[in-house]
């Protein structure tokens, strides 16, 4: 039997980019370049350094008038261990768009790919890290609490 080649469903992706924006502009807010926002995730005690091992990150490397670019993290218990997740994301206000344009220091993700490949993406890598982005930030906007963190240069 023959296998049909994946079509890349534009539909579907442009669709979590826009809530993507829509989500990024809840947690970023007006920051500015430099500022960074960490949110804590889950219910810690009130141990300053427990709260803060469990945290989305937001750090705003830069604003122009149409884009944002902002990376995003996550610390975990585990930091020592495993390489914490990283992305960066690129958001665009004239479209009302953001996308991920980096992930674990990869960048340049096709709509899709032929499988197998030399790097094992799967054939609609593109749409499922966004995904998983729209995932990971709905989490912690039903979940973290925000605080803002002093700029870097």
């Amino acid at each position: 039997m023959a296998r049909s080649a994946y079509v890349t469903d534009l539909k579907t992706l442009q669709g979590e980019c826009s809530a993507n924006y829509l989500r990024l502009l809840r947690l970023v807010g007006d920051m500015e370049q430099g500022q960074q926002r960490e949110i804590g995730l889950g219910d810690a005690p009130d141990d300053a350094e427990v709260k803060s091992a469990f945290a989305l990150r937001l750090h705003v490397r830069q604003n122009a008038p149409y884009t944002t670019l902002v990376e995003i993290s996550q610390t975990g218990p585990l930091d020592r261990v495993v390489e914490r997740p990283r992305m960066r994301v690129h958001l665009y206000h004239d479209v009302r768009m953001a996308e991920v344009i980096d992930f674990q220091r990869e960048r340049h993700f096709s709509g899709r790919y032929r499988y197998p490949n030399p790097r094992m993406h799967q054939p609609d890598e593109k749409l499922q890290l966004n995904r998983f982005l729209g995932e990971w930030l709905a989490h912690g906007l039903a979940h973290g609490r925000s605080a803002f963190v002093a700029e870097t240069p």
